[in-house]
């Protein structure tokens, strides 16, 4: 009997976790499934160092579910390239190396992984009700998917479908250049290039980037910024409060439309274009109604093929946690 209690309250299990620049997520998955009522969120900023987290978690994981086991098996989706043993996050001050991180879960197995190439294992589990469309028809079943979202910096992956299921493309696009297509959108990449050097894509299309275009459209008109948060930015422009902050706003949202209209051409994307990222969610109704989707499409003589091409809106909250956990069942 006490056998069988053992099995019970020390069962199987894998942790997953999905950590960005600003937010660091974790589940204790049951091994064979894919979500679990058992979640638990941290802020980056309140952590000096990544390791001093990973007991305080294990602990933390130990009171809630009765697990005294380590996991099985762990998947942690990364916000920067996941390819080398030592892992630095583009966006925050943490660090931390493949072997002492195993070492502290005391796994038998660790996946490292882009947080982006998690996301696009996430997508291939989400419903309609996950989903909210922004314009196009439907998607054809056998082409490639781009996904891009914005957080605290910009995440970008494909996805090509076959016949066996699929294969991820995990990519840093986020940091490829940013392309101005107008006078103002390029006054401001010249401002923000003094600061730079190079401008990239995630320096305008993420949460900073919201702060960056509004306080480059305050120099260039030369006045003064009241904003000093991308919420409070976003918040002004949703009470149309301030000029300046609707403009940015609006240029950030035709910019991800010419960015994601770039990733559909590149990938040839007729399965769709999906939008992730905890950024746009906070101002959803203000972006489906914004010059997004005129920019999607506007690429001279491949507007009609752009025409077509769905973009979707993902609303979960939890996608890379999910996608993590679908990860490991590939392993």
């Amino acid at each position: 009997m006490s056998g069988l209690q053992d099995a019970s309250s020390n069962p199987r299990w894998n942790l997953v976790a999905d950590i960005g620049g600003t937010n660091a997520r974790f589940s204790a998955v049951l091994e064979g499934q894919l979500e679990s009522e058992h979640e638990f969120h941290y802020s980056v900023e309140e952590y000096p160092e990544f390791a001093g987290l990973i007991g305080g978690l294990l602990a933390e994981i130990a009171e809630a579910t009765g697990w005294n086991n380590p996991p099985v098996n762990a998947c942690f989706a990364v916000a920067c390239p996941a390819d080398t043993e030592v892992i630095a996050f583009t966006n925050s001050h943490w660090k931390f190396t493949k072997t002492s991180l195993k070492q502290a879960l005391g796994c038998e197995h660790l996946a490292v992984i882009n947080d982006f190439e998690a996301v696009a294992h996430g997508i291939v589990e989400l419903g309609e009700a996950d989903l909210v469309q922004v314009g196009g028809e439907s998607p054809i079943a056998d082409k490639a998917i781009g996904i891009l979202g914005a957080g605290t910096g910009l995440g970008v992956a494909g996805l090509v479908q076959h016949s066996d299921g699929y294969h991820v493309l995990d990519t840093e696009g986020g940091h490829a250049d940013y392309a101005p297509i107008d006078e103002m959108q390029s006054a401001v990449v010249n401002c923000l290039r003094e600061i730079y050097g190079r401008v990239s894509l995630e320096r305008l299309l993420s949460g900073k980037g919201l702060l960056n275009i509004y306080t480059a459209l305050c120099t260039i008109e030369g006045v003064d910024a009241v904003f000093t948060t991308p919420a409070e930015v976003v918040a002004g422009a949703l009470d149309a409060e301030d000029a300046k902050a609707l403009q940015t706003l609006n240029m950030f949202c035709e910019g991800m439309g010419s960015a994601a209209g770039n990733l559909a051409l590149t990938l040839g994307a007729k399965g769709g274009i999906y939008i992730a990222g905890g950024v746009i969610p906070r101002f959803q109704e203000f972006f489906i109604n914004s010059g997004f989707r005129s920019k999607f499409e506007d690429k001279g003589r491949f507007v009609s093929y752009l025409q077509p091409i769905p973009v979707y809106i993902v609303i979960r909250s939890n996608l890379g946690l999910l996608g993590a956990a679908k990860k490991l069942q590939q392993i």
